[in-house]
């Protein structure tokens, strides 16, 4: 199938597809006429790609993930596989969780900062509108 057809089937835009190929993380085959051309493997493998990107994972750690796969003899348990001890998974996944640990504490400590800072002068603000307002006047 041609770029389009495979790009519908894996939910992706053909742009999405030629950059994962620019990236390495695809390779596509090529007709005659120059075309790109995929099978059913290669959109599964595209479906793929586009669920480990939408975690968070950068292009680099799918990279990482692919050549692991990539790496594994035919036959053999691929990395991830529970009963196959491969260390690259744990160690892309744990560095990323651990990045974003560390962006959640930060912002955090950022919300924590910007509500002890904002609410004492949003306070005075509210106090001095209220002594300046004018008394109700009876008639």
């Amino acid at each position: 199938m041609r770029i389009g057809e495979a790009a519908a089937a894996a939910g992706l835009t053909t742009r999405a597809v030629r950059y994962y190929e620019e990236r390495g993380l695809i390779a596509a085959r090529r007709s005659p006429a120059g075309h790109r051309e995929y099978d059913e493997l290669d959109v599964r493998r595209l479906r793929a790609l586009r669920e480990l990107l939408s975690t968070g994972l950068t292009i680099a750690d799918v990279r990482d993930l692919v050549a692991a796969l990539e790496s594994v003899p035919p036959g053999a348990r691929p990395p991830g596989d529970p009963e196959t001890p491969c260390a690259l998974p744990a160690l892309v996944v744990g560095r990323r969780l651990a990045e974003l640990d560390a962006r959640i504490e930060r912002l955090t400590r950022l919300r924590d900062g910007l509500a002890r800072r904002v609410s004492e002068p949003l306070r005075a603000l509210a106090r001095a509108r209220g002594a300046r307002e004018p008394s109700p006047r009876t008639p």
